[in-house]
């Protein structure tokens, strides 16, 4: 496994990013525990959860499930680069049990800490763009969390661009390290970020942490798994394929030519993207996270990136991509 720093700080972690958000709802807590087992044997030392994470079962559930294997000991919880989430509700309909007040930022951390088992999260993630609590406000929790030794690093998931400014800059007028992290679905097909979020996080030293690599599956081998009759796409996957089913085809065939499984490209892909810390990989299964671990050896030359970009063609840099 390779490792990088996250973003501008000395913290390494690995190029591949455990999400858990399959953990409870799609699969069950052995599997998750071996799934995490081997996640540590095959290097991989940064897990991404959430709060809200087990909400078909209850929010929460997710990062118990992480908690017990915590629990387990043997240098586990030591290994690992933990991350987790704040914003969502928390299935309360009272006030105060959402969004990022200093209130409950200070009430869902020590939830979540008391779910996964630890004492601290080394990356305490704001999940969504609070409008309407400000800056200042939500700066002095975590300078507090960060005082009482419950969080080292805060990062953001689903800014744009400007919030992460807004917040960088509010940070620094009170002498704070402020976000280190910008946590953004990013993936060959959706590539939105490249106009903003991602110049705004190479500026303020963000590490990027894509969600989706695969775009719901599309980009994992879709058409070939439809032909071979093991799956086949419904609802908005299935509207999305008819849609892009002639660009899809090319880079199956484009995978195959360069001899990897389409979702391996994928991930190598974006591993080779400037700012990208690594994807989040969310495994239901062994094989797909022994699959993901294989795309960091998968290396993209000038010409194989040019042919991935004239299949699913990116964008520039605002305000370049719109104007001169």
């Amino acid at each position: 496994m390779d490792f990088t720093q996250l973003g501008r700080t000395g913290l390494k972690v690995s190029r591949v990013v455990l999400g858990t958000m399959n953990f409870g709802p799609h699969t069950g807590v052995a599997d998750a525990h071996a799934i995490m087992g081997a996640a540590h044997e095959w290097g991989i030392n940064f897990f991404d959860t959430a709060n809200g994470y087990g909400r078909s079962i209850y929010p929460g559930r997710t990062e118990e499930i992480v908690g017990e294997w915590f629990a387990g000991g043997a240098g586990r919880r030591e290994r690992t680069v933990l991350a987790t989430k704040v914003y969502g509700d928390m299935g309360s309909d009272w006030p105060n049990t959402s969004r990022l007040s200093a209130l409950n930022i200070r009430r869902a951390l020590d939830a979540s800490l008391q779910r996964l088992q630890t004492d601290y999260v080394d990356l305490y993630q704001f999940h969504h763009v609070d409008r309407a609590t400000p800056w200042e406000e939500i700066w002095q929790a975590i300078e507090v969390a960060v005082q009482q030794g419950k969080i080292l690093y805060a990062g953001s998931s689903n800014f744009a661009g400007w919030h992460i400014a807004q917040a960088q800059e509010a940070a620094a007028r009170r002498n704070f390290n402020g976000l280190v992290s910008e946590q953004s679905i990013y993936n060959l097909i959706v590539r939105d970020v490249e106009r903003e979020v991602l110049p705004a996080a190479r500026e303020y030293g963000l590490g990027v942490i894509p969600w989706s690599p695969l775009q719901g599956g599309l980009l994992g081998g879709v058409i070939r798994k439809e032909n071979a009759g093991v799956r086949r796409a419904e609802g908005r996957a299935k509207e999305a394929l008819e849609r892009l089913r002639p660009q899809i085809e090319q880079y199956e065939a484009f995978a195959d030519e360069l001899g990897c499984e389409p979702g391996e490209l994928a991930l190598a892909w974006l591993l080779h993207q400037p700012g990208v810390t690594g994807p989040i990989v969310g495994p239901r299964t062994m094989e797909q996270l022994e699959s993901a671990v294989r795309a960091v050896e998968v290396k993209l030359d000038e010409k194989a990136l040019a042919r991935l970009d004239e299949i699913f063609p990116g964008y520039k840099t605002a305000p370049e991509d719109y104007a001169w």
